[in-house]
């Protein structure tokens, strides 16, 4: 029996990335730039992907889950990550300052309508965008959903998928001292923001390596490091927001507003393991939201990669273009 049976569908439905026709620095304001491309059709169904972290960056991977005949694909890097400038800057980055970004870039491009494909803090981004401006989207696609809730990140920098991987978690905590670890958000705040580089560098690398560990349902525990500027960046980034629990004016902030896109048709596919982004949250946001189909996968976890998580949104994409 084929250990893993879902591996070749995923690839029958994964299209090679296509090369970006357009690739510009923009200017978002507050001395920002960031880093935007477009490839597939320019006459085609125009979606814009949002990638995680916050402060993951895209990367052309993201290209594979669309149809470059029948889409016109938009990517781009959020304030502070991956080719965007000034790199690992905090200031003037918040969850309402990217809203404002996407905006900008489909006024820029010209673009009326388009759907919005977005995972794990894609996701989040994605749904406030959307109830911000419900008029300029078609369709959501979203994986692996994290709704920025205090119940979401005390499960995972609190203790509780600290149960389930207790060695790794034991690796993260370790480098706190004892009498900080009721709060390790802050503890690693302080040490990522303290204006010494080699400690930036080394907190760094560790925050990013407990949640790449946790990632794909397969992982062994281990996590493969990447350039501690990288890992600086990224975890920067998605401490600060944290830290400001995403700007948003209250606990359940995307819950309570879920009305506002009432009329707009989604698909949520998440992973039924998901250790970083348990599946409670996408089968909540399910329950409320009129138009959405929400595919629950198994044997998967949080890993955009994985087989049966990539042929559904594929499969969406594919939908969509017919």
């Amino acid at each position: 029996m084929d250990k893993f049976p879902d591996q070749k569908r995923a690839v029958q439905y994964l299209y090679p990335p296509a090369d970006p026709y357009d690739q510009r620095m923009l200017a978002v304001g507050q001395g920002h730039q960031v880093y935007v491309e477009q490839c597939g059709n320019p006459d085609g169904i125009p979606v814009v992907v949002l990638h995680g972290g916050p402060g993951g960056g895209c990367s052309p991977s993201m290209r594979r889950y669309f149809d470059p005949s029948r889409f016109r694909v938009i990517l781009f890097d959020q304030r502070g990550c991956g080719r965007s400038k000034p790199h690992a800057s905090v200031t003037d980055n918040t969850t309402w300052h990217l809203v404002a970004d996407i905006e900008l870039i489909r006024a820029t491009l010209g673009i009326d309508q388009w759907v919005v494909f977005g995972g794990s803090w894609g996701a989040t981004l994605g749904l406030i965008y959307a109830e911000t401006h419900p008029e300029a989207v078609r369709e959501l696609v979203l994986r692996g959903v994290f709704l920025m809730t205090k119940t979401e990140l005390d499960w995972f920098y609190g203790g509780g998928a600290g149960r389930f991987w207790p060695e790794v978690w034991d690796r993260f905590v370790s480098l706190v001292p004892k009498d900080e670890r009721h709060d390790l958000i802050a503890a690693y705040h302080r040490r990522l923001f303290s204006g010494d580089l080699p400690m930036e560098q080394r907190f760094g690398k560790a925050w990013a390596a407990w949640e790449n560990a946790l990632a794909s349902i397969y992982s062994t525990g281990s996590a493969h490091e990447g350039p501690a500027e990288y890992a600086r960046a990224f975890s920067r980034l998605e401490n600060h927001y944290f830290t400001n629990k995403g700007f948003l004016e209250s606990d359940g902030y995307i819950l309570k507003n879920v009305d506002r896109i009432a009329h707009v048709p989604g698909t949520i596919v998440q992973g039924r393991y998901d250790m970083i982004c348990p599946p409670t949250s996408a089968y909540a946001l399910s329950k409320v939201w009129p138009k959405a189909d929400l595919k629950m996968v198994r044997n998967a976890g949080h890993a955009l990669s994985e087989p049966g998580i990539s042929a559904e949104l594929v499969r969406a994409m594919d939908r969509i273009a017919t």
